[in-house]
């Protein structure tokens, strides 16, 4: 964890502060060969990226050369905060040593109920959970008297027998519920009585009708096939696929048979016809196969660009955001372009949590070459510059955009720039790309209108000499 970010009363002095993360040190350490002094957590975050140099005045470092500094952590230890829930109410300042004995007689800190109900709830809120919504409460039933938990109790209304209760059949009687049974099966003037064949409840004196259109009235096969009482609403069904004495098409129509006679000599015609039929089956899975390779070929040129020119979309911006942060390295990747006609094929992926040093405090892209169609004819490795932008969405009528560009040339000995091999797929993410894990930072994104809509761009484009493009 970085350097602490309470709210302090003062802003701490720039000795006190992690000249990494700008905050005030947690754990301080210092390295003695030149003085400086960090978070613990954060110098090893830096040490751990394999440059073994002070971050201050890239002076080689020595692990057995860093130490705590127990002094300085105190004097950190003794600076004035408010409460982390000031925000909210509180009134507290003092030490921050003291800030977790604070927390023990806080209003606004969140503390689990004592009734071990699982909800956990602000320490303020806590006599009206216990009162009236604590699931594990104690509570009596007004009517028979008996104790239950607050839980227990919301499953017991509605069903207390001893409760007062009237004729569900609205027939105005009332009663306790432990009689209503029997009331409502012998004794309701309006009582409804179960169709024996469809099981719909019907008042008494109207249940004779109902069968006139009960759906599952037993009728006859029109066809005389001898099966006895089928459902009126399964009759069509009978007819269509059961019944031995409707006539049928052939099973392979589709594939081309147009043979036609009764279900139960389907099975001889299937029988007699089998080469036949697997010779139709043949053609059809052919040209079904042509048809589909013509497809995909057809979707991949309608959905590719080829202008050397990505502009990517990144909608639902903040679940996203949250999907990153829950699963580190979480990388997404855009739709695959063309440098131009017939050459690269690039994508571009981006961490929204960051990625390397920029993980949990950047915007991390990175583009890599997949394998493209026209690679025999192009020359290798890929060296045209490569420009990143995020795009501004301001109103141009209002303030000029503010893009945020960063642009690199390929380095010929980076291997995602050689000539790629024809298995690696537009979501292997074991190949990652080139480009900047700290592009741009959280904070920076908030700013302007790089946000918008719940959405970012991103632009990514190759600069490719007009001789090439020609």
């Amino acid at each position: 964890m970085p350097g602490y970010d309470y709210k302090f009363l003062e802003k701490p002095k720039r000795r006190f502060q992690c000249p990494l993360c700008s905050k005030a040190m947690r754990e301080p350490v210092q390295v003695s060969t030149c003085g400086h002094r960090f978070c613990d957590t954060c110098l090893q975050e830096f040490l751990s990226e394999g440059v073994f140099k002070c971050p201050e005045d890239q002076l080689p470092l020595d692990y057995a050369k860093i130490y705590p500094d127990p002094e300085l952590e105190q004097q950190i230890l003794a600076l004035a905060i408010r409460c982390i829930h000031s925000e909210e109410g509180c009134r507290w300042t003092g030490q921050m040593k003291q800030l977790q004995s604070h927390f023990s007689t806080c209003a606004f800190n969140v503390i689990p109920c004592p009734n071990r109900c699982s909800v956990k709830l602000t320490r303020r809120d806590l006599p009206e959970h216990l009162q009236h919504d604590c699931p594990k409460r104690k509570v009596k039933c007004e009517f028979c008297g008996s104790e239950f938990t607050g839980e227990a109790f919301e499953n017991h209304q509605g069903i207390c027998p001893q409760e007062s209760v009237y004729c569900e059949n609205k027939c105005g009687a009332r009663m306790m519920r432990r009689l209503l049974a029997q009331h409502t099966m012998a004794e309701c003037p309006k009582r409804t009585q179960p169709c024996k064949y469809c099981g719909k409840e019907f008042v008494y004196d109207t249940i004779q009708n109902h069968q006139y259109h009960c759906p599952r009235f037993p009728v006859q096969c029109p066809n005389q096939c001898g099966v006895p009482n089928i459902a009126r609403e399964d009759l069509a069904t009978h007819v269509k696929e059961s019944c031995g004495s409707a006539l049928v098409l052939c099973p392979f129509k589709e594939a081309g048979c147009k043979h036609r006679c009764p279900k139960l000599v389907i099975g001889r015609h299937l029988e007699e016809t089998t080469k036949s039929h697997l010779t139709m089956m043949c053609n059809l899975v052919g040209r079904q196969r042509q048809e589909i390779s013509e497809l995909r070929r057809d979707l991949e040129e309608l959905s590719v660009s080829n202008d050397g020119v990505l502009i990517w979309k990144l909608s639902d911006y903040s679940r996203k955001l949250q999907e990153a942060k829950m699963h580190s390295n979480h990388e997404f990747f855009s739709p695959p372009f063309y440098t131009h006609r017939y050459g690269y094929k690039l994508q571009a992926s981006a961490f929204l949590n960051g990625n390397g040093s920029g993980e949990g405090s950047h915007l991390s892209v990175y583009i890599r070459v997949l394998p493209g169609e026209y690679d025999n004819l192009l020359e290798w490795p890929f060296s045209y510059k490569v420009t990143f932008s995020i795009l501004d969405q301001s109103d141009p009528s209002l303030s000029k955009p503010q893009h945020i560009t960063e642009t690199f040339n390929p380095d010929p000995n980076w291997k995602n720039f050689q000539k790629p091999s024809g298995s690696r797929s537009s979501l292997d993410e074991s190949a990652l790309g080139f480009g900047y894990p700290k592009f741009v930072s959280h904070e920076e994104i908030r700013k302007r209108n790089y946000i918008r809509d719940n959405a970012i761009f991103l632009k990514a484009s190759i600069e490719i000499p007009q001789k090439i493009m020609a």
